[in-house]
């Protein structure tokens, strides 16, 4: 017998609640981050709270269970429904703070959840001052993907006085200068 969508779904997130075993939860968030890039897929999720899964999971010290609901909430902003519960969830903070992760994917994905969740009323805090000199600093990276995606946010999401704002702290920051060693 085959299972409906909701339900192989639901088998997922029952699966991953009740799991002790990492591997098996970091293999049951990235199906789920993959199914949240059908659009078919929304109503179900929101259904089954895994926009508050991944909300949830962006604060653990895993970074592959990071990275995974990280992606799943990317997928899921672009729907205006999804957009809003993230928002009204004070979901921008954990996603801001996934901009300092080691992990490129989850910066990535981050980077672009913040640009699909900036409205007019979310955009103070989306583009707040720290956020903005972030983006300048990964304006600057190596990583064509990261330093493309921060210019395009610094260009369409930030207002000019931002950004120069932003430049100007940062000149009189000691950000990027190792720390000395013991």
């Amino acid at each position: 017998m085959e299972l409906g969508r909701l339900e192989y779904l639901q088998a997922l997130v029952t699966e991953f609640q009740v799991t002790d075993s990492t591997e098996a939860k970091e293999q049951v968030l990235a199906n789920l981050a993959n199914f949240a890039y059908d659009p078919s897929n929304y109503d179900y999720l929101r259904q089954l709270q895994v926009l508050d899964l991944f909300l949830d999971m962006l604060s653990e010290d895993n970074e592959s269970l990071v990275e995974f609901a990280m992606g799943g909430l990317c997928n899921l902003c672009l729907d205006k429904t999804n957009k809003e519960y993230i928002l009204e969830a004070n979901g921008v903070e954990p996603i801001i703070n996934c901009l300092s992760s080691s992990n490129e994917e989850t910066v990535v994905s981050a980077v672009t959840t913040l640009m699909f969740l900036t409205t007019p009323r979310s955009r103070a805090q989306t583009t707040a001052l720290p956020v903005v000199e972030c983006m300048l600093r990964f304006s600057l990276s190596a990583n064509t993907r990261l330093s493309n995606l921060a210019s395009i946010f610094l260009q369409d999401y930030c207002s000019p006085p931002q950004v120069e704002e932003a430049r100007n702290l940062s000149k009189h920051t000691a950000v990027g200068i190792p720390l000395p060693k013991d």
